[in-house]
This record gives C-alpha cells, sequence and structure tokens, in this order.
C-alpha cells in the first residue's frame, strides 16, 4: 500500500499528521509527503510547547511520534505537489492544521487538481480537520460543484473553532481562525444540504469518523487514532 500525504511548507497539525503516519507505518504502509515547492513541512510550533501558558499542545505520545516522523527520509524529502501521480497511490491523507501558514495548502489549485485525480478514479482520500476544505474546495468539472456536494462529511465544527479562538483571542488574536468563514459553513453552504455535515455526538472527546464510500473524514486531533485505523480498514477491504 502507497499513501500520499500533503502538507504545507508550515504550521501543520502535529496530531493529524504523526498519528495516522505511524498508524501507516506499523502495518508497513509507504508514506509519501508532498509540498509546493519540495521543501520539508514544519510543523506549528505552538503545538509542541503550548499555544499558550503551556497548555493547548499535542499529547506526549503524539509528540514522541512526530519525534520519529521528522527524521524520516520520505518527510524530509518531499516530492511537489505537481509530480503527484495519482495512479501510483492507494490513499489520500489530507491533514489540517488552523495558524495562517496552511493557507498555503487550503489554495493550493494545484493540489485541488490532484484531488479531484483522486476522486475521479475512486481511490480512498481521508480527511481530518481543516483537511476537509481541500476536498471542498476541488470542484467537478462536470457538475460545477464542490466533489463532496452530494457526500456526508464532517471536519472541525463550528463550536470547537469558536471555543479555541475565544479563549486565546486575547492573547493570540486570531490565531486559530484561519478564515474570518468557520470550517463547518464553509464546508456546509457546498453540500446539497446542510444536514450532510456530521458533527458526531455532544461529547467531542468521543472519537467520531464519518464515512461515506470512498471519503472518510474527522473532526480534530481527538478523531486521529479512530481516522486512522478507519482508513486502514478501508484499505484492507477486500476488492470486488
Amino acid at each position: 500500500m502507497k499513501i500520499l500525504i500533503p502538507l504545507p511548507n508550515k504550521d501543520f497539525d502535529l496530531t493529524e499528521v504523526s498519528v495516522p503516519w505511524k498508524l501507516f507505518k506499523d502495518k508497513g504502509y509507504e508514506v509519501i509527503f508532498a509540498t509546493e515547492n519540495g521543501q520539508k513541512g514544519e510543523v506549528d510550533p505552538k503545538l509542541i510547547t503550548g499555544v499558550i501558558f503551556g497548555q493547548l499542545k499535542a499529547k506526549p505520545e503524539a509528540i514522541k511520534f512526530f519525534r520519529k516522523l521528522e527524521k524520516d527520509i520520505a518527510f524530509l524529502n518531499p516530492i511537489l505537489y505537481s509530480e503527484i501521480e495519482v495512479s501510483e497511490y492507494n490513499l489520500l491523507h489530507l491533514p489540517g492544521g488552523h495558524a495562517k501558514g496552511m493557507r498555503q495548502y487550503l489554495e493550493s489549485t494545484i493540489l485541488q487538481q490532484k484531488v479531484l485525480e483522486f476522486y475521479q478514479a475512486k481511490k480512498i482520500i481521508g480527511s481530518i480537520c481543516h483537511g476537509c476544505i481541500v476536498m471542498t474546495r476541488t470542484i467537478d468539472p462536470n457538475t460545477k460543484k464542490s466533489i463532496i456536494y452530494n457526500k456526508n462529511i464532517t471536519g472541525l465544527i463550528k463550536r470547537l473553532e469558536k471555543l479555541a479562538y475565544y479563549i486565546t483571542s486575547w492573547k493570540l488574536g486570531d490565531y486559530y481562525r484561519t478564515y474570518p468563514e468557520y470550517v463547518e459553513d464553509e464546508v456546509s453552504r457546498n453540500l446539497n444540504d446542510k444536514s450532510q455535515f456530521k458533527r458526531g455526538g455532544l461529547n467531542p472527546y468521543k472519537p467520531f469518523v464519518c464515512v461515506d464510500g470512498n471519503i472518510v473524514t474527522a473532526r480534530w486531533p481527538e478523531d486521529a487514532y479512530l481516522y486512522g485505523e478507519t482508513l486502514i480498514k478501508k484499505l484492507e477491504e477486500p476488492k470486488d
């Protein structure tokens, strides 16, 4: 199995990259990274040191996984977005992150074209947190609508994004607001019906993953293990 993980050049979420990566590597899968310019991606440093007063950082186990990841040859030598050959991969994993460096990745038309090719080839596409924005902005040329238009999907839910912003804005301004529009709102307005956006249960700490055909999505770092495990199950399903 061969998996592709595109990244921005800075500010990706540590947990949403390193946890699925560790699960994939433990299964013996080959994992390839890609960035826009071929330079190594840099994690959001606040997720190691703590966002505010040492709090809101990644969990110790995820940081331990990241310390292994940052020595990985494929991570250190990513390919270009433009070099992605979709036919070589079994799965596309679109991680998230909320700091402003993520915009490079979220807005890349080259990456969106590659996502469209994964979708058209009926490959497995996974996204977590802000990663769903990349899919949302990928337009099907036949329908002129987002490829998620008729899909059930999840991503960073509004109440979590609001909470993070409200408790940190006095110190960090709009650090937790990648865009003025909330992730949930952008995704929902590109769906056929807003009910297709799934928030999970009332307790966001209970892991939740939404599966619709070959599209697997999750909300935030707390879902990372279940998300990675679900992708592995999808990869290993018997083929018709």
